[in-house]
């Protein structure tokens, strides 16, 4: 190995972005993290082992691609900015079992990338990723939304957004992006990262979330898991009115459709006053199944 600091490490960091003229971009939501032991501890949160493959999203410069080479089996670093290559190739030339290519996550085969790019495909696979602030949410719906098995997705998010996928029912962060994810997965935050360990510090701290795939199976099943989720939002469309309010404004006002929900409501004994945020995953599912039932989804 190079007698050179790790890349996470400030003075590396700057060293690489003076010696390749790097210039974070704003259109990439590019801020590199310059701070070893949250690098470490990412890699911890993730319980990256030498039998996992992992695929990372947006590597930077390889900070934490250097971390994630040293702990896991294989690494593919997904990097959307083609500028940064050559420098990643060179600055994690010393890692054998780390490939670097000019891929954007939101159009890849993830399936078929995965069976190309590393030598065993069988091993479990696990995302990590910083993502970009702006992007945050498509990503992880693009990622949940693959048939590929995630054995862990630990991304470093907005601390804000990381709220939203742990919220719990009736708090001003619960809504559609905390359902989508409790559908699949559970999610926890494992820590705070500060703003001040970034170059350059966005505007906001973040936070590191890890999720993985549920183990209770939901007690009720969806007639339709798009239409399902499409629903959802629009029930969180307008959060300050009641579920009849925005129900009105999925379904439409037309009398026989309104008294079709009036029937249903009584049905499953929700009120029709109360806020969508106090609903639960399984009251969501229950209320769009008998919808559908009464032919309004």
């Amino acid at each position: 190995m190079s007698n050179s600091p790790e890349i996470g490490s400030r003075t590396r960091t700057r060293a690489i972005m003076e010696k390749y003229g790097i210039r974070t971009k704003k259109s990439f939501g590019q801020n590199f993290l310059t701070d070893l032991n949250v690098l470490k501890n990412i890699v911890e949160a993730a319980d990256i082992t030498a039998n996992d493959n992992v695929i990372e999203i947006g590597p930077g410069i390889g900070a934490l691609t250097e971390q994630l080479a040293q702990a896991a089996g294989e690494v593919l670093a997904l990097e959307i900015d083609q500028d940064l290559i050559p420098v990643l190739k060179e600055v994690l030339s010393p890692y054998d079992d780390v490939k670097v290519i000019n891929q954007d996550v939101l159009q890849a085969n993830l399936p078929e990338l995965i069976k190309k790019e590393f030598k065993d495909p069988s091993r479990p696979i696990k995302v990590v990723a910083n993502l970009p602030y702006y992007i945050t949410s498509p990503i992880l719906m693009n990622l949940l939304a693959s048939p590929v098995e995630w054995a862990t997705i630990c991304v470093m998010m907005q601390k804000e957004v990381a709220q939203r996928l742990t919220a719990k029912p009736g708090t001003k962060q619960y809504g559609a992006l905390t359902l989508a994810i409790e559908y699949q997965m559970q999610a926890k935050i494992a820590f705070d990262v500060s703003r001040k360990v970034f170059v350059p510090a966005p505007n906001v701290d973040s936070a590191i979330v890890v999720l993985t795939p549920r183990t209770n199976p939901l007690p009720v099943q969806p007639f339709d898991k798009q239409k399902l989720f499409g629903f959802i939002r629009g029930c969180f469309a307008h959060r300050r009115k009641s579920l009849w309010n925005n129900l009105q404004s999925v379904i439409g006002k037309d009398p026989a459709a309104k008294e079709k929900m009036t029937t249903v409501l009584n049905q499953l004994d929700i009120s029709p006053q109360i806020r969508p945020e106090k609903l639960t995953l399984e009251q969501f599912i229950e209320l769009a199944n008998a919808l559908h039932q009464q032919n309004l989804l």
